[in-house]
């Protein structure tokens, strides 16, 4: 394929966690740009606003990208729709997806195939690295639901993500998490 080769690594990221940023810092050797393209998954309730998600992992993103100079430009961008046609339109060559266990591959697979043939738009699957194979945002909220102590979450995402967070302690998701999980709640 002629042409720079860009890469567009798609998600919800709410939160970004250590785990989305090394895909994106391993991306950035195999691909001439990549776009981190955050999207609103339906199926999945959210705790950040699209712009602050994007404000977060372009923070994130700008500092890695500063620190590891040498490697692909990353863009942060916000989209509505169809994530093959966002792919479309920024000229992309492949998405690019993590997979943490065998569960996200079935999952990913059926999802690049069915890509594949509505779009004719490749995948390539980066495997996460042992230390994320763990992390995943929806466990993040459940811990920053449930926990007192901030801390516990350093070793899954950014210090600003952590405050982020904490700032959200009151958000509705977090207080429906934390009654979903009340050992009064449950019928006897």
């Amino acid at each position: 394929m002629p042409g720079p080769h860009v890469a567009i690594y798609p998600g919800s990221f709410d939160p970004i966690t250590f785990g989305h940023l090394d895909v994106i810092r391993r991306g950035r050797t195999l691909f001439d740009e990549l776009v981190v393209a955050i999207g609103n998954n339906p199926s999945k309730p959210q705790l950040f606003t699209a712009d602050e998600r994007a404000s977060m992992a372009r923070d994130l993103v700008n500092e890695m990208c500063r620190q590891e100079p040498g490697h692909a430009p990353v863009r942060v961008e916000v989209f509505t729709g169809l994530t093959v046609d966002f792919a479309k339109a920024e000229g992309a060559a492949a998405l690019l997806r993590g997979v943490r266990n065998l569960s996200d591959l079935q999952y990913e697979v059926q999802q690049a195939v069915t890509n594949r043939q509505l779009a004719g738009l490749e995948t390539a699957f980066m495997v996460a690295g042992e230390s994320f194979a763990y992390i995943s945002s929806s466990l993040i909220k459940q811990i920053a639901a449930m926990g007192s102590d901030p801390d516990v979450l350093k070793s899954m995402v950014p210090e600003a993500v952590i405050e982020a967070m904490w700032a959200k302690r009151d958000h509705p998701l977090l207080a429906r998490l934390r009654a979903d999980h009340d050992p009064a709640n449950d019928e006897g």
